[in-house]
């Protein structure tokens, strides 16, 4: 296994990680340039050198992870007796400088129903990079002459995200699919699917946001409906309804497409997972 390997690992298991790579070396150092090591909040995989300059690397890099940072950052250290760190000296001679790239958890957008306005706001979000998963229980919705072969042909043909078609008769049971931290859009044809989804989302405590689509009159409903179902005011709350940005006030399918995607993005932005 390489460090290639380990980030794909890192990325299933859906754990941030810091990419270190000995990007400069003038004189003489432990490693030559292109060395790599990948740090994730609980492990390490590779090696730029070892001694302090790969210590003062890791606990950079943990730092990042704990802040959240997203650019990437340059590390320069000399390896002389009279540059001391933390962690010692390291008397090599020579002075390397590290490149550490955050490598971030690639945030999951599932929307469930895609009849007009969710696949105007699938179009838009495919442009995102992020893990897009597309529900409904009509096979005519999600049928190729509609969404193509996403990645090939089709409205999804450029894709940056990578998207995932998913014909579920009984939706709901899609949520069991979704990796935590996932955001769940709820927009089906159907009022007693969009209820029993939002049902079963709030039964799973860690899902990085619940939008419903609807009025104000709707939610009242399903309030009452939810609490009948046991779930309490402080649960409730998790959900967003009407879903998207006041500042967008248009109800045709691409006006509302835009509100719900800037909303959602904005969401994945204060996302406590977040470098992604």
């Amino acid at each position: 296994m390489d460090w290639v390997d380990e980030l794909r690992r890192l990325r299933d298991a859906r754990s941030p990680a810091v990419l270190v790579t000995l990007a400069a070396v003038r004189g003489h150092a432990p490693r030559n340039g292109g060395a790599k090591l990948v740090v994730s909040p609980g492990g390490l995989f590779g090696s730029v050198g070892g001694g302090n300059l790969e210590a003062t690397a890791v606990e950079r890099a943990r730092e990042m992870l704990a802040a959240g940072d997203d650019e990437p950052q340059l590390l320069t250290l000399a390896l002389s007796d009279k540059a001391a760190t933390d962690y010692g000296i390291q008397c090599c001679g020579g002075e390397v400088t590290m490149l550490l790239e955050p490598v971030p958890v690639v945030p999951t957008v599932a929307i469930f129903g895609v009849g007009h306005v969710g696949l105007e706001l699938a179009r838009i979000l495919a442009r995102q990079r992020m893990e897009l998963h597309l529900i409904d229980a009509r096979p005519e919705m999600l049928h190729p002459d509609r969404v193509g072969d996403p990645g090939s042909t089709g409205v999804f043909a450029d894709a940056v995200a990578t998207v995932s078609v998913r014909h579920a008769p009984v939706p709901e049971a899609a949520l069991g699919h979704l990796p935590a931290g996932a955001h769940v859009l709820i927009m089906t044809h159907d009022h007693g699917e969009d209820l029993a989804i939002t049902d079963q989302a709030l039964r799973r405590g860690d899902l990085g946001s619940i939008g419903l689509i609807g009025s104000r009159s709707k939610w009242a409903r399903f309030r009452v409906k939810l609490g009948e179902l046991g779930h309490a005011d402080a649960d409730l709350e998790r959900v967003s309804t009407p879903i998207g940005i006041p500042e967008v006030e248009g109800k045709a399918p691409a006006s509302i497409a835009v509100s719900v995607a800037a909303r959602i993005l904005q969401l994945i932005e204060q996302s406590p997972s977040r470098p992604s």
